[in-house]
Protein backbone atom coordinates (compact mmCIF):
# COMPACT_ATOMS: atom_id res chain seq x y z
CA UNK A 1 0.00 0.00 0.00
CA UNK A 2 1.03 3.00 -0.91
CA UNK A 3 1.95 5.92 1.65
CA UNK A 4 -0.62 8.73 1.30
CA UNK A 5 0.93 12.16 2.73
CA UNK A 6 -1.63 14.23 4.03
CA UNK A 7 -1.67 18.28 3.73
CA UNK A 8 -2.23 20.02 6.34
CA UNK A 9 -4.81 22.93 5.86
CA UNK A 10 -4.53 26.01 7.74
CA UNK A 11 -6.47 27.00 10.08
CA UNK A 12 -8.29 29.74 8.25
CA UNK A 13 -9.14 30.00 4.61
CA UNK A 14 -6.86 33.25 3.24
CA UNK A 15 -9.09 36.59 2.63
CA UNK A 16 -6.17 38.57 1.59
CA UNK A 17 -6.74 38.65 -2.10
CA UNK A 18 -9.00 41.34 -4.20
CA UNK A 19 -11.83 40.24 -6.09
CA UNK A 20 -13.06 42.41 -8.65
CA UNK A 21 -16.44 43.45 -8.73
CA UNK A 22 -18.51 43.43 -11.59
CA UNK A 23 -19.58 46.51 -13.24
CA UNK A 24 -23.32 46.92 -13.44
CA UNK A 25 -25.15 49.22 -15.43
CA UNK A 26 -28.67 48.72 -16.25
CA UNK A 27 -28.39 51.14 -19.02
CA UNK A 28 -25.91 49.68 -20.78
CA UNK A 29 -27.28 47.05 -23.17
CA UNK A 30 -26.02 44.08 -22.59
CA UNK A 31 -25.33 41.38 -25.40
CA UNK A 32 -25.39 41.90 -28.91
CA UNK A 33 -27.96 43.60 -30.74
CA UNK A 34 -29.36 42.65 -33.66
CA UNK A 35 -27.99 45.05 -36.57
CA UNK A 36 -29.49 47.13 -38.02
CA UNK A 37 -31.42 48.70 -34.47
CA UNK A 38 -33.10 52.04 -34.33
CA UNK A 39 -34.09 53.87 -31.45
CA UNK A 40 -37.91 54.61 -31.58
CA UNK A 41 -37.81 57.95 -29.79
CA UNK A 42 -34.56 59.86 -31.08
CA UNK A 43 -33.71 57.56 -34.16
CA UNK A 44 -30.37 57.22 -32.85
CA UNK A 45 -29.07 53.91 -35.40
CA UNK A 46 -26.77 51.06 -34.05
CA UNK A 47 -24.56 49.73 -36.59
CA UNK A 48 -21.03 47.95 -36.29
CA UNK A 49 -21.59 48.61 -32.52
CA UNK A 50 -21.57 52.00 -31.79
CA UNK A 51 -25.02 54.07 -31.67
CA UNK A 52 -24.53 56.65 -34.55
CA UNK A 53 -26.88 59.10 -36.45
CA UNK A 54 -27.70 57.78 -39.87
CA UNK A 55 -31.30 57.46 -41.97
CA UNK A 56 -33.58 54.20 -40.49
CA UNK A 57 -32.73 51.73 -42.34
CA UNK A 58 -35.54 49.56 -43.67
CA UNK A 59 -36.76 46.62 -41.40
CA UNK A 60 -34.24 47.78 -38.53
CA UNK A 61 -35.43 46.41 -35.06
CA UNK A 62 -36.64 48.80 -32.97
CA UNK A 63 -34.77 49.45 -28.70
CA UNK A 64 -34.77 52.12 -26.80
CA UNK A 65 -31.20 53.70 -26.72
CA UNK A 66 -29.00 54.03 -23.38
CA UNK A 67 -29.35 57.80 -23.56
CA UNK A 68 -33.15 58.18 -24.16
CA UNK A 69 -33.68 55.26 -21.20
CA UNK A 70 -31.57 57.51 -18.98
CA UNK A 71 -33.79 60.73 -20.10
CA UNK A 72 -36.59 58.23 -19.54
CA UNK A 73 -35.98 57.78 -16.03
CA UNK A 74 -33.89 61.09 -14.98
CA UNK A 75 -31.04 58.71 -14.16
CA UNK A 76 -27.81 61.26 -14.96
CA UNK A 77 -24.40 60.09 -15.21
CA UNK A 78 -23.13 63.54 -14.90
CA UNK A 79 -24.35 66.75 -12.98
CA UNK A 80 -22.73 70.11 -13.49
CA UNK A 81 -23.87 72.94 -11.12
CA UNK A 82 -23.22 76.25 -12.01
CA UNK A 83 -23.54 79.41 -9.41
CA UNK A 84 -22.71 83.09 -8.46
CA UNK A 85 -23.56 86.38 -9.20
CA UNK A 86 -22.32 86.33 -12.58
CA UNK A 87 -24.61 83.12 -13.64
CA UNK A 88 -27.79 85.43 -12.42
CA UNK A 89 -26.35 88.30 -14.61
CA UNK A 90 -25.93 86.01 -17.89
CA UNK A 91 -28.08 83.31 -17.40
CA UNK A 92 -28.95 82.65 -20.79
CA UNK A 93 -25.70 83.07 -22.17
CA UNK A 94 -24.53 80.65 -19.93
CA UNK A 95 -27.27 78.01 -21.22
CA UNK A 96 -26.36 79.10 -24.72
CA UNK A 97 -22.95 77.80 -24.47
CA UNK A 98 -24.20 74.42 -22.63
CA UNK A 99 -26.29 73.73 -25.52
CA UNK A 100 -23.88 74.15 -28.18
CA UNK A 101 -21.49 72.30 -26.48
CA UNK A 102 -23.95 69.93 -26.26
CA UNK A 103 -25.05 70.38 -30.03
CA UNK A 104 -21.42 69.70 -30.77
CA UNK A 105 -21.23 66.46 -28.83
CA UNK A 106 -24.47 65.04 -30.26
CA UNK A 107 -23.85 65.29 -33.47
CA UNK A 108 -20.56 63.03 -32.80
CA UNK A 109 -22.11 61.16 -30.04
CA UNK A 110 -25.93 60.41 -30.19
CA UNK A 111 -25.90 58.71 -26.24
CA UNK A 112 -24.50 62.48 -25.59
CA UNK A 113 -27.05 64.91 -24.19
CA UNK A 114 -28.57 67.14 -21.47
CA UNK A 115 -31.45 65.56 -18.86
CA UNK A 116 -32.82 68.31 -17.27
CA UNK A 117 -31.85 72.03 -16.58
CA UNK A 118 -33.31 72.82 -13.16
CA UNK A 119 -32.98 76.24 -10.70
CA UNK A 120 -32.63 75.70 -7.18
CA UNK A 121 -31.88 78.70 -4.57
CA UNK A 122 -29.42 80.66 -7.29
CA UNK A 123 -27.82 77.62 -9.00
CA UNK A 124 -28.49 75.75 -11.85
CA UNK A 125 -28.10 72.26 -11.78
CA UNK A 126 -27.40 70.67 -15.25
CA UNK A 127 -27.57 66.43 -15.93
CA UNK A 128 -26.69 64.75 -18.83
CA UNK A 129 -26.51 61.17 -19.80
CA UNK A 130 -22.94 60.97 -20.23
CA UNK A 131 -19.68 61.46 -18.32
CA UNK A 132 -17.86 63.43 -20.83
CA UNK A 133 -20.67 66.41 -21.01
CA UNK A 134 -20.63 67.89 -18.04
CA UNK A 135 -16.62 68.04 -18.16
CA UNK A 136 -16.88 69.89 -21.82
CA UNK A 137 -19.37 72.08 -20.62
CA UNK A 138 -17.69 73.44 -17.79
CA UNK A 139 -13.83 73.43 -19.47
CA UNK A 140 -16.03 75.65 -22.28
CA UNK A 141 -17.78 77.92 -19.51
CA UNK A 142 -14.02 78.32 -18.07
CA UNK A 143 -12.40 79.13 -21.46
CA UNK A 144 -15.21 81.61 -22.22
CA UNK A 145 -15.80 83.29 -18.79
CA UNK A 146 -12.88 82.44 -16.53
CA UNK A 147 -14.35 81.37 -13.02
CA UNK A 148 -13.57 78.70 -10.70
CA UNK A 149 -14.05 75.06 -12.14
CA UNK A 150 -13.98 71.67 -9.82
CA UNK A 151 -14.26 68.25 -11.25
CA UNK A 152 -15.45 65.40 -9.15
CA UNK A 153 -15.16 62.40 -10.89
CA UNK A 154 -16.49 58.88 -9.27
CA UNK A 155 -14.72 55.74 -10.82
CA UNK A 156 -16.82 53.42 -8.77
CA UNK A 157 -19.54 54.18 -9.61
CA UNK A 158 -18.87 56.20 -13.48
CA UNK A 159 -20.50 59.30 -12.34
CA UNK A 160 -18.57 63.11 -12.70
CA UNK A 161 -19.98 66.02 -10.59
CA UNK A 162 -18.70 69.03 -12.11
CA UNK A 163 -18.97 72.58 -10.51
CA UNK A 164 -18.26 76.01 -11.75
CA UNK A 165 -18.72 79.23 -10.02
CA UNK A 166 -18.09 82.58 -11.05
CA UNK A 167 -19.03 85.92 -8.57
CA UNK A 168 -18.31 88.95 -11.05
Amino acid sequence: MADQRQIPLPREARRDRTIQEYEHDVYKITGKLKEPTVCPKCGAVFHKGRWTWAPKPPGAHEVLCPACHRIRDRYPKGLLKLSGQFLVDHREELLGLAHNEEAKAKAEHPLSRIITIDEEDGTTLISTTDTHLPRRIGEALRHAYHGELNLHYNKDEEFIRVTWARET
